[in-house]
């Protein structure tokens, strides 16, 4: 082979090498001549050359390759194995797929073929043109190549790939193509994987965490006129040839390739001594000279902070931003947004620019210690706003609303947001260490709780050495692993060298568990020189603690004690402060801060004050703080049901809780409501997470002038996987129903006793998700004349052809039953709800609109019929599958048997609209034990509905993802 032909730049430029790549017909000549080469000369790292030909038309890029793989390790490899994670996009059952479906997220799932991402091999060689084995894994974006020969530690290994890729809809990640005709390419061709002792081969999860090894690249990608390309790869050479573009472009020392594509350019450069910043950030309303100096200060805060760039171009887009954006008030509308213009592009560009700059030049493990360059970019964010805008409030200018100002929450800085919402999940048990791989956080401990608690992390440690030390510490962190490979055990050495305090509870405690940090102030005794505080470790998490002494807010004296486990008694000079304040700049993210004070003037001072405040607020230790909101709801016997709902539930959630609502029902003109009031222990340890004590009752009226009320005291343990991304979740439920009920003997005929009580126990299973539903519970009851057992299960599945199948089981059978009536029996279509557990409109209405209110419970059925009850046993099973979208066909069969009486069986069909599964839900009976109904009269009064109208209920349909 001519020697000119192993140079790519000579071929591309002297082959018209665009002309040529327009199809793969002809490979076999095409790869003999047109295969990429590189000179023969390797280096001791990875390098890549591609030469590319993008078609705009089809979605595709075809693409010829080689890689030059360096094995920097001191292992014999017989295989090397490549991630492919465009591929990622080409079936139901890939890793990100499934990710998609554990976040109730079935775009993915239910997308058509034209709209997938997909990646054709054509072929893989060696550098001598002999075929090389390959194969797909399980995950379909990793593949397996067999060596013809091993490669040994320090040699180098040429492969030459050809291949197709089909870009995916940005729909769903938010790289691909556009309806607008633009292109975001990311993670768009093969790259090999990374060797550390082993292979580490990391599936594409919408993570943005590709783990690649320090790579060159040379790229010579072809597109058509009329497109603008943006990176921050250098450009080598730009030309024109047959109405195509070409650019040569080149990286060294990089480790992913992002590509954006544009018929009209949205990007914009700024140029400073130290870089320049390529950008699409959007703020319509700022001028480019604001633009301008903003950027500029920004880069010099990095630079000044981090150090030096080793690349002479940065690029921050609108795409990565959206992916992670600065989550809270800053996301609503326009018009609604409580911050300057100005502040929220700077934080914008802020938040992405620190991401990106550390990510390119960190060659960090993406997955395992991403959490290292959250800690840094969070530490930064906080220091910045510290700097250049001291008196910004969270609320911003919210705060100075009159409605709004004299909440605790609009009196905090805005750099309190990160304890507020790393306590969020703290409160609710769903917290996780921050050293936990991305892929098995929880969407909102991975988007946020998790990077605050990172970057809070070294805010703590920097106040607890007091040496102002942490900041060289990051930016010769950063200086001495810039371009280097760097796991969390360097970045602990380097935290630790010449530190003049013992910092491994830092890494033991804070980092690399969940354990909750807790102290209190037990007691303390004063003398004339001195006080003597006991300090107590609630919760035994060996880290220091700080402590204030505070007279008249202000702060006279500062203490750090550490290694208390349990109690320890210190003695500290009497300097006449008023109150003993733990953790009083809240730079710890503790879990209780409601127990961290004493006051030095007495018994009665240590008394915290009632605060009323409207809606909800954030928690304010020094207050009890009783919050009030008007309520609003609505049943057929009450009519409009207006109350008052009392409440100490903050945003952060508390152990003791109580819930009332007095209300006033429009209809009956009379009292009204409910209330619980409920302790919650929160378990770190096991798979018994929760146990909660409460007593809840409730009073309204269950028919016309007839009213019901309940007391229910009720003990319940909640269960769940050490995934904490399992939507797997156990509970079991003791509680005792006391219902008292006036009785009208017009409508009673029967001699059931109004008033009664049952003993009720429920273990419930459920593997919820938006692919894959699986649910079942098994209910006993006990009351003085009737005992019974059921069993209810539920499985929804979609499958592959995007049907989707709903199967439902319930049998129950009384132990004994020596009640008259059916009040108690079960029920095929609308159980009469003795325990007051669902939220009827109207729950004693036999006809009109309400009557035709369904709640899937008992048969399940959703045709009427004249006797629908068993006091003996029933066996059911209710089934539907769509037939388009949310229109389905159902079924129901069942078997069911009263006292005395024969058993029966029973059935219905019709056409289901689901609209919304279990929140609005239309059902049309077609044929029954009744016959043709839907040839019946009055048929309209057949139709049967499910609505939800608790906002509660409603809410979780937006933020199960998240959780």
């Amino acid at each position: 082979m001519p020697q000119h032909y192993k140079s790519v730049k000579h071929l591309a430029y002297r082959y018209r090498l665009p002309a040529l790549m327009r199809c793969f017909s002809v490979f076999p000549l095409f790869f003999l001549i047109i295969v990429l080469l590189v000179s023969a000369d390797l280096t001791a790292q990875n390098k890549q050359t591609i030469v590319a030909r993008f078609l705009p038309e089809t979605k595709t890029i075809n693409i010829q390759q080689e890689i030059s793989f360096h094995n920097r390790s001191s292992d014999t490899l017989n295989a090397i194995y490549l991630t492919d994670w465009n591929n990622a996009y080409s079936g139901k059952n890939t890793a990100l797929a499934k990710r998609f479906g554990e976040e109730f997220n079935k775009s993915l799932h239910l997308a058509k073929n034209k709209v997938r991402g997909s990646t054709k091999v054509i072929s893989i060689v060696d550098k001598n043109f002999t075929p090389i084995g390959w194969q797909r894994m399980d995950s379909k974006d990793i593949i397996r190549v067999q060596l013809n020969f091993p490669v040994y530690p320090g040699d180098d290994f040429l492969l030459k790939l050809s291949y197709s890729v089909k870009i995916p809809s940005a729909e769903f990640t938010r790289y691909g193509y556009e309806e607008n005709g633009n292109f975001k390419l990311r993670y768009w061709y093969i790259t090999p994987a990374v060797y550390n002792d082993d292979w580490v081969l990391y599936s594409n999860k919408d993570l943005d965490d590709l783990y690649t090894d320090k790579t060159d690249y040379e790229i010579v990608f072809n597109y058509p006129e009329g497109y603008v390309l943006n990176t921050d790869l250098n450009l080598k050479e730009s030309k024109n040839i047959d109405h195509l573009q070409q650019a040569v472009l080149t990286g060294k020392d990089r480790n992913d390739i992002k590509l954006y594509l544009e018929k009209k350019n949205s990007f914009t450069t700024y140029t400073n001594t130290n870089l320049s910043l390529i950008t699409n950030i959007v703020s319509k309303d700022l001028s480019e000279e604001v633009k301008t100096l903003t950027t500029d200060r920004i880069i010099h805060f990095i630079y000044d902070n981090l150090g030096k760039y080793p690349h002479s171009r940065l690029l921050v887009t609108e795409t990565e931003y959206r992916k992670t954006p600065l989550y809270g008030l800053n996301q609503l509308p326009a018009f609604l947004r409580p911050f300057p213009e100005e502040f929220q592009y700077e934080m914008k560009l802020l938040k992405t620019a620190l991401n990106n700059y550390l990510e390119n030049t960190l060659f960090l493990d993406t997955r395992k210690d991403k959490w290292i360059a959250d800690a840094i970019q969070t530490y930064l964010m906080i220091k910045y706003v510290e700097t250049f805008y001291p008196d910004i409030k969270l609320m911003g200018k919210l705060s100075d609303i009159w409605l709004v100002r004299s909440f605790h929450l609009a009196k905090k800085g805005f750099n309190e947001q990160y304890p507020l919402m790393f306590m969020l999940m703290a409160s609710k048990n769903i917290d996780q260490a921050i050293a936990t791989p991305k892929d098995e956080l929880i969407k909102f401990n991975e988007k946020i709780a998790g990077k605050y608690k990172a970057g809070l992390g070294l805010v703590y440690l920097e106040n607890y050495l007091g040496d102002g030390s942490i900041p060289k510490k990051i930016k010769g962190f950063y200086n001495n692993y810039r371009l280097e490979y760097v796991n969390a055990r360097d970045f602990e050495k380097n935290l630790k060298t010449d530190t003049p305090k013992n910092i491994d509870w830092f890494f033991d405690e804070y980092v690399s568990t969940r354990h909750k940090i807790d102290f209190t102030i037990k007691k303390v005794k004063k003398t004339e020189d001195s006080i003597f505080v006991t300090i107590k470790n609630k919760r035994r998490t060996n880290v220091p603690v700080s402590l204030f002494g505070v007279r008249n807010d202000t702060v006279l004296s500062k203490y750090w004690f550490e290694n208390i486990v349990g109690e320890k008694t210190f003695r500290i000079p009497n300097n006449n402060e008023k109150r003993l304040v733990l953790n009083y700049d809240k730079i710890i993210p503790e879990f209780n801060q409601r127990d961290n004070w004493k006051s030095l003037n007495g018994f009665f001072s240590q008394n915290r004050r009632l605060k009323f405040r409207f809606f909800k607020d954030a928690e304010n230790p020094y207050y009890n703080q009783v919050f009030y909101v008007p309520t609003a709801t609505y049943n057929y016997y009450d009519g409009v049901v207006a109350g008052m709902r009392l409440h100490n539930k903050a945003l952060t959630a508390k152990p003791f809780l109580y819930d009332l609502t007095p209300s006033y029902g429009t209809k009956e003109k009379a009292l009204v409501g409910s209330g619980l009031i409920a302790y919650r222990n929160y378990l770190d340890q096991g798979n018994l997470y929760l146990a909660t004590f409460s007593v809840s009752g409730s009073s309204y009226h269950y028919a016309k002038d007839l009213r019901y009320s309940t007391i229910t005291p009720a003990i319940s343990l909640g269960f769940r996987t050490d995934d904490f991304r399992s939507n797997k979740r156990e509970s079991l439920t003791f509680r005792f129903i006391n219902v008292i009920r006036e009785k009208d003997e017009t409508i009673n005929t029967d001699d059931t006793d109004p008033d009664y009580s049952v003993f009720n126990t429920r273990y419930s299973y459920s593997n919820n998700g938006i692919i894959n539903h699986f649910s079942w519970f098994t209910d006993f009851q006990l009351a003085n004349n009737f005992s019974k057992l059921s069993f209810d299960l539920e499985f929804r599945k979609l499958y592959q052809n995007n049907r989707q199948l709903n199967v439902r089981l319930f049998a129950g059978k009384f132990i004994y039953n020596d009640t008259s009536s059916d009040y108690f029996s079960f029920a095929l279509d609308r159980p009469t709800d003795y325990l007051f557990d669902f939220g009827y409109l109207g729950r004693s209405e036999t006809t009109g609109i309400l009557s035709q209110e369904i709640i899937i419970a008992e048969g399940g059925f959703k045709s009427k019929f004249e006797d629908p009850y068993a006091n003996n046993w029933m066996i059911t099973t209710n089934a539907s599958f769509n037939i388009w979208k949310w229109v389905e066909l159902y079924g129901d069969i069942g078997w069911l048997k009263s006292k005395r009486e024969p058993g029966r069986f029973v059935y219905d069909s019709g056409i289901r609209l689901n609209l919304v599964t279990d929140y609005f839900e239309l059902y049309f009976p077609l044929y029954s034990n009744n016959g043709w109904e839907i040839a019946q009269p009055r048929y309209d009064q057949k139709i049967r509905f499910i609505v939800t109208l608790q906002p509660k209920t409603l809410v979780k349909l937006f933020t199960r993802k998240w959780f």
